[in-house]
């Protein structure tokens, strides 16, 4: 079974929005399953192609723009008010973690994104927060969503071959964040700085982004009932929210 066919045994809702449907082979498929499948495509030279190739299509329709420019609340808000809504994208690698991040925080109404990653990526995306394999992109991915792996896709799977193996993951979108913090940005702010110079405790990489004595940091660390010399990747989700909270109640 091709990947494209793969992606559609997943639990997919009535209404797709899709990013990037390229020449529309994942598209038709998509509207063969989604009563309703509105793709934004950046590319105006695909429009004319995408034109003729969903003809068939009724329930398609296609904008032209930029992702990471386009109003996403506005856009669900008219073509799928009151549906549930899912995304699904495929993407170039490079633009693939900035578009889900983007999905993400700007905290659209939707209920899972679906995306092929290279493999490394999903590896990291679908890591548990506190294990080896975590970063900061892991812990983001975990305060919005809960990341799963749905299956590897290898590179011989395309023609021509890239130089990577890939994996489709899915994240379903919580209706809240999963833990609760003080401030946001600085949760997130500290936790940049934490798995920015991952070999370092998180007394060193820490005070350094955040511009924090030492002496507050270690206080901050002992209300949290964390160890300063502990590393971030140690560190679970909920360890971190505690942490970010003990800085804010002392800056």
């Amino acid at each position: 079974m091709s990947p494209n066919g793969r992606v559609l045994r997943c639990r997919l809702r009535d209404r797709v929005l899709e990013i990037g449907p390229g020449l529309g082979v994942l598209t038709n498929e998509l509207c063969k399953v989604a009563k309703k499948v509105v793709s934004v495509e950046l590319d105006t030279r695909l429009l004319p192609v995408l034109e003729e190739t969903m003809a068939e299509h009724s329930n398609f329709k296609v904008i032209n723009g930029d992702v990471m420019k386009v109003d996403l609340h506005k856009l669900i808000k008219e073509e799928f008010e009151g549906m549930d809504v899912v995304v699904c994208a495929n993407l170039p690698y490079y633009i693939t973690s900035p578009i889900i991040m983007k999905l993400l925080e700007d905290k659209l109404p939707i209920k899972a994104l679906t995306v092929m990653v290279q493999k490394e990526a999903a590896d990291r995306l679908c890591a548990e927060v506190g294990t080896r394999e975590s970063g900061a992109v892991t812990v983001a991915v975990s305060y919005y969503s809960k990341a799963e792996k749905l299956f590897s896709v290898s590179r011989g799977s395309f023609m021509p071959a890239p130089n990577v193996d890939s994996a489709v993951i899915k994240l379903h979108v919580a209706d809240k964040p999963r833990i609760d913090v003080r401030d946001e940005k600085l949760f997130f702010k500290m936790v940049k700085s934490a798995f920015a110079q991952r070999r370092k405790t998180i007394s060193n990489s820490v005070t350094s982004g955040l511009s924090l004595s030492k002496d507050d940091f270690r206080v901050a660390c002992e209300n949290a009932g964390i160890s300063p010399a502990a590393r971030a990747e140690a560190l679970t989700l909920e360890e971190l929210g505690r942490l970010a909270d003990a800085i804010y109640d002392i800056k």
